[in-house]
């Protein structure tokens, strides 16, 4: 969701945006390097065929930050490489998260040439004008969330020619706040932009249903894929009354829940203990730790910022629940993650994981808006892990990134022919 007061469509025109060369492959690599992330190893021989596709995803927020969205560009972006594609990511160069670091302008990570481009205005709708001339020698525009990118690539289509594809990850609705101007934004500007993409794909049925109303052609839905390998079995082999919640540190998660439902399970049993993990987005670890303090737990509730795969497993295998008070979530990836893990997850019953519930049978949901009830469910869950042992594995091939991967690669092809 863009603020409304900031660029309009006019004012997206008079920028002046250069017009891009299709010829080239675009810009070399510079040597200057960033904060480099974890190198992730790439998994089978590189598949390159007649079909390779010079394929730039656009993103607002990459590595080296995580989270949900820039972890799926990640994983995509490098069973693309691994299939022999020249895979781009155009991105913003500095972080929500610590805007007053600067990150590279360009730097090539596990094969994904990465290329950042400044900005000014807000985090929920940053204007980086300088995108257009950074599309050249793309033969796909792979445009991730609802933002400025999905509007100014839109309205410069007739200037750069290229096919373009969206997936939602959720659009803008992940809290209530300014529904209504959202609902007018979504029905106006959304809608209106979303007429240029050869294809806009849903990354779970909700989201397929909520863009429906705005893209008459239809949605098409290709889940999230997960890396199910990353902590694959991590979960404490003995039943512990250690929870764990992993995400962004944002309004939508309702942390504020998770914290209310200690109270409440502490208050019967002191033994509880809950690990909050993900990175800081609209509450900081200083917020999280004075609601912390001010609820009395300081000795049972712990904040865990910016820790790699290995760090999150380490945490992982001293849990054996996991627990979401999530308002709105474009897919569930730490969802999924969780029940690779073994973890036992009581969650909040949002549209996205409504849905996963429905096809996971080992998914609890229970409302966290009663901080009574949530611990009755998390009590419950615990009781029959400690009682039956940890319940057979879900069955979650159809995550993996291989068949993700492939889905999007066939869009591709679609969206092209029509082009």
């Amino acid at each position: 969701m863009g603020r409304l007061g900031g660029l309009g469509r006019g004012q997206l025109v008079a920028a002046r945006l250069p017009f891009p060369d299709r010829a080239g492959r675009g810009p070399g690599l510079g040597r200057d390097r960033g904060r480099r992330p974890r190198r992730a190893a790439l998994r089978g021989p590189p598949v390159i065929g007649p079909d390779r596709l010079a394929v730039l995803h656009v993103v607002r927020q990459f590595l080296p930050n995580r989270g949900g969205l820039e972890d799926f560009v990640a994983n995509l972006a490098r069973e693309q490489v691994r299939l022999g594609h020249d895979v781009r990511v155009l991105t913003l160069d500095r972080l929500f998260s610590e805007p007053g670091l600067r990150l590279a302008a360009r730097e090539r990570i596990d094969g994904i040439a990465v290329e950042r481009l400044p900005f000014r205005g807000s985090s929920r709708y940053p204007l980086a004008p300088g995108f257009l001339g950074r599309l050249k020698g793309a033969d796909i525009v792979h445009v991730h969330a609802i933002d400025f990118f999905f509007d100014a690539l839109a309205l410069t289509r007739p200037l750069h020619r290229l096919p373009l594809v969206a997936t939602t990850h959720g659009g803008f609705f992940h809290t209530q706040a300014h529904a209504g101007l959202k609902r007018v934004w979504f029905h106006g500007p959304t809608r209106l932009s979303a007429r240029a993409y050869g294809a806009v794909v849903g990354c779970s049925d909700s989201d397929a249903r909520q863009f429906a109303a705005i893209v008459p052609r239809g949605v098409p839905v290709i889940e999230n894929g997960v890396d199910l390998a990353k902590f694959a079995g991590a979960a404490s082999p003995a039943p512990c009354r250690t929870l764990l919640t992993l995400g962004r540190f944002s309004h939508n998660k309702r942390l504020d829940r998770l914290i209310a439902l200690m109270r409440a399970l502490r208050a019967e049993e002191a033994g509880w203990q809950l690990r909050i993990v993900g990175v800081p987005s609209d509450l900081s670890v200083a917020d999280l730790e004075a609601r912390i303090a001010e609820a009395g737990l300081a000795g049972a509730v712990s904040v865990h910022a910016g820790l790699d795969a290995a760090g999150v497993r380490a945490l992982i295998g001293g849990a054996s629940l996991f627990v979401s008070a999530s308002e709105y979530e474009g897919f569930g990836i730490a969802l999924i993650e969780a029940m690779s893990a073994g973890l036992v997850p009581v969650v909040h019953p949002n549209a996205s994981f409504t849905d996963l519930a429905a096809r996971h049978p080992g998914i609890a949901l229970c409302d966290f808006s009663d901080p009574d009830a949530a611990a009755r469910a998390v009590r419950g869950a615990y009781a029959g892990l400690a009682a039956r042992g940890h319940p057979p594995a879900e069955d979650l091939a159809r995550y993996a990134w291989a068949g993700v991967a492939a889905r999007y690669l066939d869009t591709y092809a679609a969206v092209r022919r029509a082009a």
